[in-house]
């Protein structure tokens, strides 16, 4: 690999053909996990010691924000290890928070200072005030939050004051736009549960997306001690008397959105690839991905906390089974699905994606627009994909834009496999979640040619 050094912030990243890929890592800690705990163990009573947090752009946003808002956050013993001292109402009750492109920081704070009220704005980057957030302002202003637009309706940036909260009726979220929206109404309810002394009842109007990560939010918030009651997935309560209490410490998983992107090398560069920190045990839905390489003819072996992949070598012409895949449940993992078609024998359809365009970038528009410079054949509409993919004399160099997206940069270094040079741009987008992604890839691939990089 190659690296440009013209600025602090890399303007590319020069990968060469890789042949094989084999190996062990542990993964970082997962950006979902982390955010929702750092807000949970805020809101506890006592004090919470967080093993195995994220270091990445995402989690230092939420910590800065979280320390804005007088809460006490020190560091551990380990590096990645933090003490959180919670409080039932934060002591600053006015502060201007920045917050990057964090929809997990961003949401859960809107909701939980919301529903606590004060004089909050709360910001972030250019792309972060073109991320809808207008039905989970709805839902808030329908139980009686005060939260005002700042620039275009129904996006950040936000103004919050002080509401007179109601809880008589429930609260109405629409569910096909992005869980985010539930996940912080459900994390933010025992503060409105806490002021009211009424239980907090909160509906879905359509089809829910995502629901792991839903999933995922209620689990965490039963460590905290509170436990949510849900009428399949249309209807959710949280009593009353709710209130979140520390468990003491806590454990954060490895993140498996990034844990698709090296079980995805051990399947198309021959394996073994293990990875540590995710496993049959976990409570995140994109573990389920280990699943759909098996329907790709994958060989998938799982632990308690490891998953390994031992799949084709497509540098020596062997392809993965074509699919088409509803992928509602895992939309990040199905970024690294998206970029896999390219090995695969014949056109792959990704299904019921739509989530993907209120991401980081429009991750539709995006996908497609870079698969075609390698080549492949790309079709895409409204919440779906298919990629034919290119021939094997017929891949093309290329640089690849990542569009600030650090899925895009981390799912297109397995573009590598394909026998041409690649120019990743922006490489260092990846420090959203995983700074030492590139790193880490370099370390299990093996097999670089010696063909120069596009200039």
């Amino acid at each position: 690999m190659s690296l440009s050094t013209s600025s602090a912030r890399p303007a590319f990243l020069d990968l060469q053909p890789v042949r094989r890929a084999r190996g062990e890592i542990v993964l970082p800690g997962s950006k979902s996990i982390s955010n929702r705990v750092l807000l949970l163990a805020a809101l506890a009573a006592g004090s919470t010691t967080v093993h195995g947090l994220l270091d990445s752009d995402d989690t230092r946003v939420m910590l800065d924000g979280l320390r804005k808002l007088g809460v006490q956050v020190k560091a551990g013993d380990a590096a990645d290890e933090y003490v959180v001292t919670g409080v039932p109402r934060f002591p600053g009750e006015k502060a201007d928070i920045f917050l990057g492109n964090a929809g997990t920081a961003f949401r859960p704070l809107t909701a939980a200072l919301a529903l606590m009220g004060g004089d909050y704005q709360l910001h972030g980057v250019p792309r972060m005030h073109e991320r809808p957030i207008g039905d989970l302002v709805d839902a808030l202003r329908g139980l009686g939050a005060n939260v005002t637009y700042q620039g275009n309706e129904g996006y950040p940036p936000l103004a919050i004051g002080q509401g007179k909260l109601d809880l008589s009726k429930p609260v109405r979220v629409k569910g096909n736009v992005s869980s985010q929206f539930l996940t912080a109404l459900l994390l933010a309810a025992p503060l409105a549960t806490a002021s009211t002394g009424s239980d907090f009842h909160l509906e879905v109007d359509g089809e829910l997306i995502s629901k792991p990560y839903v999933d995922m939010t209620i689990k965490l918030m039963a460590r905290f001690g509170v436990t949510v009651s849900r009428d399949g997935w249309q209807r959710f309560s949280v009593p009353a008397n709710a209130r979140y209490v520390s468990p003491g410490e806590i454990w954060v998983e490895g993140d498996a959105s990034s844990a698709s992107y090296f079980l995805a090398l051990g399947a198309i560069g021959g394996g073994p690839v293990r990875v540590r920190g995710v496993g049959r045990d976990s409570i995140q839905g994109d573990v389920s991905f280990a699943d759909t390489l098996a329907e790709l003819g994958v060989q998938v072996l799982q632990g308690d906390d490891w998953i390994e992949t031992c799949g084709v070598s497509v540098a020596n012409g062997e392809k993965l089974r074509a699919f088409d895949t509803d992928f509602n449940l895992i939309p990040d993992a199905a970024m690294t699905a998206a970029v896999l078609a390219l090995y695969a024998d014949g056109p792959c359809r990704l299904r019921n994606i739509g989530s993907w365009r209120v991401k980081e970038t429009d991750r539709i528009h995006a996908m497609h627009t870079e698969l075609v410079k390698l080549g492949a054949t790309v079709e895409s509409g409204p919440d779906w994909l298919t990629v034919t993919p290119p021939a094997a004399d017929a891949w093309r160099t290329a640089e690849i834009g990542t569009w600030d997206d650090h899925r895009m940069a981390m799912c297109f270094s397995l573009a590598s496999f394909g026998g041409v040079p690649l120019r990743i741009l922006d490489p260092d987008c990846v420090s959203k979640t995983f700074p030492t992604y590139f790193e880490v890839f370099g370390g299990l691939v093996a097999g670089a040619d010696t063909a120069k990089a596009p200039t």
